[in-house]
C-alpha cells in the first residue's frame, strides 16, 4: 500500500513540477515578445478609455489586454479613473 502512495506522490510531485516549469516558459516567452521600449505622452480628452486608447496606439498583433496592462501598470491608473486633461504615458511596444 505503501508503494502505490509513494509512486503517486512522486508522479504528483513530477507533474505539478513539470506544469509550474511550462507556465513559466509561457510567462517569460509572451513577456519577451512585447517589451515595453519606450513611452510618450498623450493627452486624455473627454471620453476616452483605456482600452481606446490602447487600441489607437498600440501597433497591430499586439494584444491590446497587453498595452491596457502597461498603460495601467505605468500610469498607476485603472478603468474609469481617466481625467479630462490627464497626461498618460504610453508604452511604445516593440513586437
Amino acid at each position: 500500500m505503501t508503494t502505490i502512495t509513494n509512486a503517486r506522490l512522486r508522479a504528483f510531485f513530477i507533474i505539478s513540477i513539470t506544469v509550474v516549469v511550462v507556465l513559466l516558459l509561457l510567462t517569460s516567452a509572451g513577456n519577451a515578445t512585447n517589451d515595453v521600449t519606450d513611452t510618450f505622452d498623450y493627452r486624455v480628452r473627454a471620453g476616452d478609455t483605456l482600452w481606446e486608447i490602447a487600441g489607437e496606439h498600440g501597433p497591430d498583433g499586439v494584444d491590446i489586454r497587453k498595452i491596457v496592462a502597461s498603460i495601467e501598470r505605468i500610469n498607476d491608473v485603472y478603468p474609469g479613473s481617466l481625467q479630462t486633461g490627464q497626461i498618460l504615458e504610453i508604452p511604445v511596444v516593440s513586437s
